[in-house]
This record gives structure tokens, sequence and C-alpha cells, in this order.
């Protein structure tokens, strides 16, 4: 019996029927299916909600998105737990199936074996740490990106950025994205940074709407030290995958660096991060 963790989105009509068939096959094959409050409750499944650590699973199934991907693997914190994403959403850059196949994926990836049946595509975590005085440190992990970000509308805000402990340069901007190799097809890609394999390892600083002569984003390598600090008076909001985690006031540093953990997802073929780039984006034949 393996136990699976499904993270639905919440609002899309595809996802009923297919909880509907999933909870069905994997009771015939005595599996044991659950889901969060939040996730059970907005499908009207009170039965299969469960405060469980998601780290406690064998599979997690994630029927959405990518926006629905990043709150599965912000679940798992770092647990090497597989992935398998069902897109029932739009971009489906991290999702791997197809609602046709959810089933037999899912099926293939409870049976199967790694290497033979399915591969485990890792990708690297961005681990983010807030040092503020006289409070504890706090820290996060991110798959796409953490943003330092203004609060008032219509005001720049001023963050001092460091590399490798010297200062590179103050950056007065809307604010400053650090993006992981998987989120630079994200919100860094739309600030015109660059498209980098997600087989790399790297940092990317990318300015959102820089005031400043320097206006290039920059890949740092996964040895180099990262920090940044508020400058000014004006508060910065710190978000991580699109969810705001803290407010940020003059002299409070954040440090980036690749995170130990890695994220896995279930792939059942090698990864073509080019060729899903370009039928995104339409490129020519």
């Amino acid at each position: 019996m393996a136990n699976v963790m499904v993270v639905a989105h919440h609002t899309r009509s595809e996802v009923a029927p297919l909880l509907t068939s999933l909870r069905a096959a994997l009771s015939k094959a005595g599996h044991h299916l659950w889901m969060c409050k939040p996730d059970a409750q907005a499908h009207g499944l009170g039965d299969v909600a469960s405060d469980r650590d998601a780290a406690d699973a064998d599979l997690v199934v994630v029927l959405g998105g990518d926006g629905t991907v990043l709150r599965a693997v912000s679940m798992l914190n770092g647990a090497p737990v597989p992935v398998l994403g069902v897109n029932v959403g739009v971009l489906g850059y991290l999702t791997e199936v197809g609602i046709d196949s959810a089933i037999s994926s899912v099926e293939t990836a409870l049976a199967g074996k790694p290497g033979r049946d399915f591969i485990i595509d890792e990708r690297m975590l961005l681990s983010v740490a807030v040092e503020k005085k006289d409070v504890p440190e706090t820290a996060w992990r991110a798959l796409n990106e953490a943003v330092l970000e203004k609060q008032q509308s219509g005001h720049t805000v001023w963050i001092d950025v460091a590399v490798n402990h010297e200062l590179f340069e103050r950056y007065s901007a809307d604010g400053v994205i650090v993006a992981t190799p998987t989120g630079s097809t994200a919100y860094s890609m739309s600030a015109r940074g660059p498209v980098v394999s997600p087989r790399h390892r790297a940092l990317i600083v990318t300015p959102v709407s820089p005031h400043m002569n320097f206006d290039r984003s920059l890949v740092l390598g996964p040895d180099e030290h990262l920090a940044m600090t508020v400058a000014g008076t004006r508060p910065v909001d710190l978000s991580i995958d699109g969810r705001r985690v803290a407010s940020l006031a003059a002299g409070d540093r954040v440090t980036f660096a690749p995170d130990t953990c890695t994220a896995h997802f279930v792939r059942f073929a090698p990864p073509k991060f080019h060729q899903i780039l370009r039928s995104k984006f339409g490129l020519s034949e």
C-alpha cells in the first residue's frame, strides 16, 4: 500500500471528475489517498482531509498548473518525495502528463521502478534567509524565485546587492528577482532575464523596472555568495514563489544560496526543456 497525497487546484472544473477517477483507481489498488484540508474542502471531500505532513507521502500527485506544483513543493519543504504533475492549467512547464493519461501515469509511478519505468528529474531549490536586528533568522525554500519588491505604488526601492561579500551595486528599481534555473522561465523572464536550462545550478539576479544605468541580469555560480540589504526608508516585501512571506525595513538583510535539498519530479521521458519552451512560445518550425 502506498500513501498518496493529492494537491489540487481549487476552482478548475476539470479537477472534480479527475479526482473521482483517481480515488477509485487508488482505492481499488489498496492505496491510501489524502488531501490537505483546504483542498479537500474546496472539492467537498471532507473524508480525505488530513493534517498529515506531505513528507509522509510516497508520491504527491498535483492536479493543476504550475502554481499548484509550486504549492505542492512548498508543502514538501525539501523532502525528497516525488511529485507527478497532471496539467489542468495553462502553462504546464512543471507538469508532466495530461488529463487523459493521468490515471495510468499515477499507476506506473506507484508500481514501476525508477530508471526503468520512469525517471526522477531533480531541480535545484533556492534557500532564502532573512536577518533582522534582534529577531531570529527565518528561512524558506523556493523552486522558482524569491523577489524583493516595493510595497508602495509609484515609488522605487533601494537594495544593496553584495556578491561574494563585496558590494556590487545599489539597485534602484521596483524590485529584484533571484531565480533558480527552473524559475528562469517565470517572473524573471517577464522582466527580460535570461532563459537558463534547469540542468544548471545557478542564481539569476534580475532587476524589475530598474531606474539605473545597469539594467542587466547577473548569472552567479552555485558557490558564489549573494546577499541583499534594504537601503533607504521605503519598506520592501519578500515573496517566495508568488507568496508574500515577510515585510522588510532598512537594514534588513536577505541571503540566497542553492539549497542542499532538491525537488523531485516524475518524468516518463528525458525532459525536453527547449522543446517545451519552443512549444509554449510558438516558435517557428
